[in-house]
């Protein structure tokens, strides 16, 4: 009996050899009670029966061997066979046919074909040294295999963030601070242009910097830990550039346009890097879209890596593949939860839901109410003379805000993890809605700040504010001192990660091991390593960073020496005080859900950046600017400079008349595109219905023969 169906091919000897007598139908017949065949005449639509004169459903595997062999043989020019799926004999073959056609080829042709392949070893050379050559590669794996991919995803954002960081500060110390050193240290020859006069009032250019007198000894951590004193007429804040230009021996740098240019370009490579990252992340989320069945035997039998030869490194892949199991029966039990609920439960948790969302809506509004009052009060009483405060009073008053934002971020997310207990979500989701709660609280309580300063700046109780264009009394130079409030923000926070974990974790570590008789202490458990809060925690973090670049040119560098410091400190705490989370999370949803979150915050950044830069008057006493009414005038006046026929381009690209019908295509675009993605994903199930109507033809023939087999022996009997 031979039966063939998509490669299926079985042959017995003679002695075994069957009829069609042993089959009650004739074989026409019999090849139609094939569950594929049933299934395909059972489904048939208009689109099904064009797939199949197409060809796209139920191709003979023979025919599509031939017409994959002869596309390997066509491109074996461009292409590497290494790259197909065929066994290593017919990659020889192929290899030979290879062989024997470069004989026949010009020098030239050769000499591209060789060049070619040399560039792709080079490239896949360079590609293995990178990875050993990656930051923190070790770590990674360690945290993997010990505590599963959800956690290590915390741990490679957070490498992200550190290149991230270290980039744009690249950007901001090439175009701004580089030119200024290399001027005021005699480096080149280069002199400042300085700001011309432009009859401003005198009143407007008075900045009296604030200083201690550095009297007492604490001065100097004041000054430290607030921006202010020595270091806020250094290089760290914007007020230090005020200056025009450098002039070079052949041309003049405009520092002005070079400010804005710096801040533009590292919002743009932060979009660009996010989504890039975001779209790889979304991939893998389409690739990993699959059946639930798939997803465990994908485990199972393909999930290990034959590259391991450590016994260390196979036990740490044992342990991630066993905690990434526990992970899927965890959602599916949830998941058959979910179907299981009857009408009135879904009635009942709907209800419970909604309540508990008014609740964190009442949550949000008292957390900023609470930032808002501390904000003017801390505003109001910063101009009081240091002398006639103590150490405690002046870092109270200094850091108040800063103090309401972290009490409000530390202690929301702990009644969010509260409540949504509750509310009975699936692990997956449940640390999404968790990270958006969180995300909105942490990232709104900055706008809020923000804004709150801006009116601050742009209000006047008892002089009008027409002279300079804003509270030049209270502010004389506002950009520098919105800085030191996002410079505080930064180091408050790092201040609190490191608190915590050495006050708070370690204790706790201690007390749960050698106190556990104490029924408190063994209530209190083992710390978990919490995903959504610390992924939270960063992206505040990195949303601050993004928001006071410009106002602290050097705020990057001082993120990026701060995510380093939370990287070793955070792994200490992982490994010595936490334990595995009895919920483990996937790294492949988490991934993108994090850059997700951090595209959220950039676009938060953008905000009050783009009203700060076109809509308030920039300060007359400080800064590259003092010559503009706002910040972005800097970039008409270099359009002002280009050629006719390139300013008439600039203002074409700028206007409406182009803005529109460019816009009405890239929604065609994106919706041909939209279209494109869901006839692919129709053609994956299409796909991966034969893959499974073959499985099944297959098994039908083993039972049919299996069958035939035992008459045959009964007959014999």
């Amino acid at each position: 009996f031979t039966g063939v169906n998509g490669g299926f091919l079985l042959s017995y000897p003679e002695s075994l050899s069957l009829d069609s007598s042993c089959f009650s139908s004739p074989p026409v017949n019999f090849l139609q009670e094939l569950p594929s065949y049933r299934s395909i005449a059972r489904k048939r639509t208009t689109i099904l029966s064009r797939d199949k004169q197409s060809g796209t459903l139920l191709k003979p595997t023979d025919s599509y061997s031939s017409q994959l062999e002869g596309e390997i043989t066509e491109n074996l020019d461009n292409q590497s066979i290494r790259k197909y799926a065929l066994n290593i004999s017919e990659k020889r073959r192929l290899r030979d046919i290879q062989e024997t056609q470069m004989k026949y080829l010009s020098e030239w042709d050769q000499w591209k074909r060789y060049s070619s392949k040399s560039w792709e070893r080079f490239i896949e050379k360079a590609r293995e040294v990178t990875t050993h050559l990656e930051l923190w590669r070790e770590d990674m794996r360690s945290i993997e295999g010990k505590f599963g991919t959800g956690i290590q995803s915390y741990f490679s954002f957070l490498r992200f963030l550190v290149l991230l960081n270290l980039v744009i500060f690249l950007i901001i110390f090439m175009l701004v601070l580089l030119p200024v050193l290399l001027t005021r240290y005699k480096i080149t020859n280069s002199s400042f242009v300085l700001i011309p006069s432009k009859g401003t009032d005198i009143q407007c250019t008075v900045y009296p910097i604030s200083s201690s007198g550095l009297i007492y000894f604490y001065s100097y951590i004041i000054d430290l830990l607030s921006g202010t004193g020595f270091l806020e007429d250094t290089c760290l804040f914007y007020g230090h550039y005020t200056i025009d230009g450098v002039k070079f021996q052949n041309f003049i740098y405009d520092l002005p346009l070079a400010y804005v240019l710096s801040t533009v370009a590292y919002l743009a490579l932060s979009l660009l890097w996010i989504v890039k990252r975001s779209v790889e992340g979304f991939k893998s989320n389409l690739i990993r879209s699959e059946e639930h069945f798939q997803s465990y035997c994908n485990k199972i039998f393909a999930g290990w890596d034959f590259c391991i030869t450590n016994r260390g490194m196979a036990d740490l892949r044992h342990s991630s593949l066993r905690y990434e199991l526990r992970a899927d029966l965890e959602e599916e039990r949830i998941r058959q939860k979910i179907a299981e609920r009857t009408s009135e439960e879904t009635i009942r948790i709907y209800s419970l839901r909604l309540f508990l969302n008014c609740i964190v809506l009442a949550v949000l509004a008292a957390c900023f109410y609470a930032i808002y009052r501390a904000t003017i009060f801390s505003q109001e009483h910063m101009k009081k003379e240091i002398d006639k405060m103590v150490f405690g009073e002046n870092l109270l008053i200094l850091y108040l805000p800063s103090i309401v934002i972290t009490l409000a971020n530390f202690i929301t997310p702990i009644i969010f993890a509260k409540i949504i207990h509750y509310e009975d979500y699936s692990p997956g989701f449940e640390i999404r809605l968790t990270i958006l709660r969180c995300v909105f609280m942490r990232l709104a309580t900055i706008c809020v700040l923000v804004f709150t300063l801006g009116s601050e700046i742009t209000s006047c109780d008892n002089y009008s504010c027409e002279l300079c264009g804003y509270n030049q009394k209270l502010y004389p130079c506002w950009e520098t001192q919105v800085g030191q409030e996002m410079y505080k923000l930064m180091i408050f926070d790092l201040i609190i990660i490191l608190a915590v974990t050495l006050f708070v974790d370690f204790p706790r570590k201690f007390l749960v091991t050698y106190c556990s008789s104490w029924k408190l202490f063994r209530c209190w458990g083992q710390q978990e390593f919490a995903i959504p809060d610390n992924v939270l925690g960063i992206v505040y973090g990195q949303t601050i960073c993004w928001m006071g670049a410009f106002f602290s040119p050097l705020l990057p560098a001082v993120a990026t020496l701060k995510f380093i410091i939370i990287f070793y400190v955070k792994e200490i705490s992982l490994l010595y005080t936490c334990r595995p989370s009895p919920r483990q999370f996937r790294a492949s949803n988490s991934n993108f859900f994090f850059l997700l979150v951090l595209l959220i915050g950039l676009c938060l950044a953008i905000i009050p950046l783009t009203i700060s830069m076109t809509r308030i008057p920039s300060s007359k006493a400080c800064g590259p600017f003092t010559n503009f009414n706002t910040t972005w005038e800097v970039v008409p006046k270099m359009v002002s400079t280009f050629p006719s026929s390139l300013q008439s381009l600039v203002h074409g690209i700028t206007s409406e008349a182009f803005a529109v019908p460019f816009f009405m295509i890239i929604c065609l675009v994106m919706f041909y595109f939209i279209a494109l993605a869901g006839a692919h994903q129709r053609v994956v199930v299409q796909l991966r219905e034969q893959l499974s109507l073959e499985s099944r033809d297959k098994r039908y023939l083993i039972q049919k023969l299996t069958e035939a087999q035992r008459d045959m022996r009964n007959r014999l009997d």
